[in-house]
């Protein structure tokens, strides 16, 4: 949401911005450069809102030998969705919807600082990293780069490009290997142990995220989350490719 100069910035709710970006009437602006797949810039708009979002129909993915296809939209929101459980809101607000080029993700675009990323920011910013990083093993992200990390509005960090992610196979490929072998901090530790509490609920978080990924996908992590309450620590990287290409 753009504030205008001179006056006070206008606090919209997350619910808001999501309503926004269900209902609102979508206007296309053109495809974002650098992109794999098929990304678009829109404007949303209501009646009395609009804000600028990043729509990623399904009908653009490229096809991936190791992801189903027509499943990184759904990872998106999915993404989202284990965001708002864990309460770190580290994902932008994101919804699944028809779009121009029909059923796709459409997420809030932050407005950052193209030149910072996760390399120029991590010193600053090592709370907000430690999250990210747990995040990302939970999601099983193949695709970590550190430009996927922003510094938006009041210094918020926010972590985009998710469409890879919630393989049942492991896939972990990130720059954020800072904390490796470290212990986790308990109240991040207690928020993953909230997150399987709700888990064991059916109707809950649980719903959602089974209808949108296979069952194989929702027993990894499962297993991920278990593993790392029961290590209490950062993973280490494996013998393998542990880290995207290219870095940023």
């Amino acid at each position: 949401m753009s504030d205008v100069p001179g006056e006070a910035p206008i606090v919209v709710e997350i619910e808001q911005i999501l309503r926004l970006l269900s209902k609102g009437e979508i206007e296309l602006h053109g495809r974002l450069p650098w992109s794999s797949n098929y990304s678009f810039l829109v404007s949303v708009r209501d009646e009395e809102l609009e804000c600028l979002a990043v729509y990623k129909p399904q009908r653009g993915e490229r096809p991936l030998w190791d992801f189903a296809d027509g499943t990184l939209c759904l990872r998106e929101y999915a993404a989202f969705v284990l965001s708002q459980a864990l309460g770190w809101a580290l994902v932008p607000p994101t919804v699944l919807r028809e779009g121009p080029y029909g059923l796709g993700s459409l997420q809030f675009f932050v407005d950052a600082d193209p030149d910072l990323n996760f390399f120029s920011l991590r010193d600053a910013y090592p709370a907000e990293f430690q999250r990210v990083a747990l995040f990302d093993v939970l999601t099983n992200n193949a695709d970590r780069k550190g430009g996927h990390c922003l510094r938006g509005q009041q210094n918020r960090i926010w972590c985009i490009d998710h469409g890879l992610t919630f393989n049942a196979q492991h896939k972990l490929r990130t720059v954020i290997w800072d904390y490796a072998g470290q212990p986790i901090p308990l109240n991040l530790l207690n928020d993953l142990r909230d997150f399987k509490e709700q888990l064991t609920n059916p109707q809950d978080v649980r719903q959602v995220l089974e209808r949108l990924l296979s069952p194989r996908e929702v027993e990894s992590l499962e297993k991920r989350l278990d593993e790392l309450i029961a290590a209490g620590r950062f993973p280490q990287p494996g013998p393998g490719r542990s880290v995207p290409w290219p870095l940023v």
